[in-house]
């Protein structure tokens, strides 16, 4: 286990990807505590610029909101959407970093809208990352009956979605490909006995 962040030695700002359902959030809040920071979830950040802007000014990040329907879209293009909000909300993210790596504050931040390239920078708003300062890993979880399962276990009251589920498989293994290419870390979610200690490993 590195040192707790801020330190001097372990990282300031950690960053957790991956695909909804994978199980980021479960890995999130242990490793948060473990490190002493806090954890920002992206979607709270996509709410808040949704709440300061109409979709005449944010289209692309009002999407979901304002074109509910296409989540039955194929895989592929609910893909490509998922792809564009990433992108739309990347400049956010990297003020929120930028922000941390400034008052030396920890901070873990986890959600599907982190691309294995804003991850694998070192500049954030302007704002130069030393050594260390920010490490990243990627949460996959491949089978579409597990997050089907998944959920189910978080969502029962929506019953089974499959569809969704195919589309998180995909995307998650879009977004795994993407952060291999760059050297950063993948963590298969299971088996989730020994999901902490790799995550730890991988981001150490």
């Amino acid at each position: 286990m590195y040192a707790i962040a801020g330190d001097g030695q372990g990282p300031l700002v950690t960053l957790l990807g991956g695909a909804s359902g994978s199980g980021k959030t479960r890995l999130a809040y242990p490793l948060a505590q473990r490190l002493g920071a806090p954890v920002v979830e992206i979607d709270d950040i996509v709410e808040a610029v949704q709440a300061m802007t109409t979709p005449d000014q944010q289209p692309v990040l009002h999407h979901w909101t304002t074109h509910p329907e296409d989540a039955d879209l194929p895989v592929e293009r609910v893909v490509e959407l998922q792809l564009a909000i990433c992108a739309a909300v990347r400049p956010a993210v990297e003020a929120v970093i930028a922000n941390h790596l400034r008052t030396r504050v920890p901070v873990v931040i986890e959600g599907d809208y982190l691309l294995p390239a804003l991850a694998a920078q070192r500049t954030f708003a302007g704002v130069e990352a030393r050594p260390g300062e920010v490490r990243a890993a990627f949460v996959r979880e491949s089978d579409v009956d597990q997050l089907v399962r998944n959920y189910q276990d978080r969502e029962p009251e929506d019953g089974p979605q499959p569809h969704r589920a195919r589309v998180s498989a995909h995307y998650g293994d879009a977004l795994a490909l993407r952060a291999t290419a760059l050297g950063l870390p993948v963590i298969d979610a299971r088996p989730w006995t020994t999901a902490d200690e790799r995550l730890a490993a991988g981001l150490a």
